[in-house]
C-alpha cells in the first residue's frame, strides 16, 4: 500500500465516522444488527471450519481416551496407591486427616491456638476397627 493510498483510507474512515455520528437512531440500530448478523454468520463459518479441522486431527491421533486410560500408545497408565488410614482426628466433628498433602484448616487452626498436633493422634491401641477410611 503507498502512502498516499494509506492517507486516503485513513481519510474514508474518518468520513465514515462522521457520517455514524450524525445518523439517525434507528438507522445506527439497524447497522447494528446487520452488523451482529454478520458476524455471527462469520463467527459459525469459523466455529464450523475449526470443528473440521480438530476431527481431522482426532482421527489421526486414533479413538477418544476415556478418563483412567492410558493417554499416548505406549504410556503407561499410573498404578494404584493403597488406601491409606487415617492418622489425626478432629475430636469436635470427627474430620479425620491422613498424614498425607497439607494440613486440614481445623488442625492448623488448633496449632495457631496452641495446640499440638499429637493431641489430635488417633491412637494405635484402639485396633482398625475404631479407625474410619478417610
Amino acid at each position: 500500500m503507498t502512502p498516499s493510498r494509506s492517507i486516503s483510507a485513513g481519510h474514508s474512515m474518518l468520513a465514515k465516522k462522521v457520517d455514524l455520528e450524525s445518523m439517525s437512531l434507528d438507522d445506527l440500530w439497524s447497522l447494528h444488527e446487520k452488523i451482529s448478523a454478520i458476524l455471527s454468520s462469520r463467527i459459525k463459518a469459523e466455529k464450523h471450519e475449526l470443528e473440521k479441522r480438530l476431527a481431522v486431527l482426532d482421527r489421526g491421533m486414533g479413538a477418544i481416551v476415556q478418563p483412567g486410560e492410558a493417554r499416548l500408545i505406549g504410556e503407561k497408565q499410573r498404578r494404584k496407591y493403597p488406601r491409606v488410614l487415617p492418622k489425626y482426628r478432629n475430636p469436635q466433628t470427627s474430620e479425620t486427616w491422613s498424614g498425607r498433602g497439607k494440613l486440614p484448616r481445623w488442625l492448623v487452626a488448633a496449632m495457631k491456638s496452641g495446640r499440638k498436633i499429637e493431641e489430635f493422634r488417633i491412637s494405635e491401641g484402639n485396633g482398625a476397627r475404631s479407625r474410619q477410611r478417610a
